[in-house]
């Protein structure tokens, strides 16, 4: 069965330190994202340019990888002979990075140093490799990965359309799985959230637009250098989200558990109901009068049973009261820490865990803000699992996000 797009969502913001943003995209059928370079004038065209001519697309056929290598290097030409002709526009250009879903395949065309990532099963993997100076470096084993991050020419790109007539596009096709996310993004984003966060802030989100939106104001506050630029899409088998059945509710497509729909539990609970009501009623219990003989004896063993019960039964009882006191207090309970991709989170409860890794917190709301931002004179006194209301935990949260923190002293 071939897979089709159910989700999708873009965004694209100037970020902090720009006057403007030459960062474009596309957003289905086919999914791109470009970055232009060479001005704030000159990128903004190129990168439009080359939006322009992935949206006509490519009439000739051949495979997806053909029909994406053919329209981004009409792209590249179109944008050369701009700059060629027109001395305002010399050495412009843009970054392309690509995506078709056709059957069970999804299709990439890149060039330059935007990138295309892959979410499945929670691991997050990177699709396309940079067209950069540093990234070159790094593949021939000149440079470790970590001195690349901090590397002063790490947004030097080596390929790009528009600066020659002739371009070298990778092509490539990946088989695809139900329910994977794929994420086209500027270096915006890359530069300044590691892959880690990002995989956080995608598991995380419970779609794909507020997933776009956390990770903009992600790069935006580590620094946000840079445009910011991110389009997602989600793969599944079967009709997409405007295939389902006619007269379908929308309370019938929602997924309760282990595939059963609100109308399937709905219509189990009026058979259970029907089935109660059908059945005949329970014969009363059947009184014997005591016999004469030896009543004595019977009444001890009556209570030498019951206080053999009793004993388990009050202390049973009061083990229920105890953990049901302190559920109810962890319910009032809130704390900060940081989640496996290390992104400041709130949660409920209490910041313990009981033998057999039973935790009594959950979280509550996975901010966008990885912990290493966090000033560290205020990170140990802000991330101690300190018990805190609801109230001052998420204004506390908040400050966080909006950078209040590196002005003055959190509530603490």
């Amino acid at each position: 069965m071939a897979l089709r797009v159910i989700e999708q969502a873009g965004l694209t913001d100037v970020g902090r330190q720009r006057e403007a943003n030459e960062d474009n995209f596309v957003c289905g059928p086919l999914f791109a994202v470009v970055d232009g370079m060479g001005g704030a004038q000159a990128g903004e065209v190129a990168s439009q340019m080359a939006v322009d001519v992935l949206v006509a697309g490519d009439p000739n056929g051949g495979t997806p990888e053909e029909r994406l290598t053919r329209v981004i290097r009409r792209a590249n030409r179109k944008i050369h002979e701009l700059a060629e002709r027109d001395e305002s526009r010399r050495g412009m250009g843009t970054t392309a990075t690509a995506a078709i879903v056709e059957g069970r395949d999804v299709s990439l065309g890149h060039v330059g140093d935007s990138r295309a990532y892959r979410l499945r099963d929670g691991r997050l993997e990177q699709l396309t490799h940079d067209h950069s100076l540093v990234a070159e470096l790094v593949r021939s084993g000149q440079l470790s990965e970590e001195a690349a991050e901090n590397h002063p020419q790490r947004s030097v790109i080596t390929r790009a359309l528009g600066p020659e007539a002739d371009v070298e596009v990778d092509a490539h096709s990946h088989v695809a799985r139900d329910g994977d996310v794929y994420l086209l993004c500027s270096d915006g984003l890359t530069s300044m959230i590691s892959g880690a966060e990002i995989a956080g802030i995608l598991r995380a989100a419970s779609s794909l637009e507020e997933a776009a939106t956390t990770l903009v104001r992600a790069a935006n506050q580590s620094g946000g250098k840079d445009n910011i630029t991110v389009v997602l899409f989600r793969v599944a088998e079967g009709p997409g989200e405007d295939d389902s059945a006619p007269g379908a509710s929308p309370a019938a497509q929602e997924t309760i558990h282990q595939g059963l729909t609100s109308d399937d539990v709905r219509t189990a609970v009026q058979e259970q109901e029907r089935t109660a009501l059908a059945a005949p009623a329970p014969a009363p219990p059947r009184v014997t009068a005591a016999r004469r003989s030896g009543p004595v004896r019977a009444t001890e063993e009556r209570r030498s049973r019951l206080r053999r019960v009793a004993g388990p039964l009050v202390a049973l009882v009061v083990a229920v009261a105890v953990c049901a006191g302190l559920y109810a207090g962890a319910r009032q309970i809130y704390f900060l820490g940081t989640d496996d991709a290390g992104l400041v989170t709130l949660y409920r409860g209490l910041p313990y865990e009981l033998p057999m890794g039973i935790e009594l917190y959950a979280s509550e709301y996975t901010s966008s803000v990885p912990a290493r931002q966090v000033p560290r004179a205020r990170r140990e006194r802000v991330l101690d699992h300190e018990w805190r209301s609801r109230g001052d935990a998420r204004d506390l949260v908040r400050q966080l996000e909006r950078g209040a923190l590196d002005r003055g002293r959190a509530r603490e």
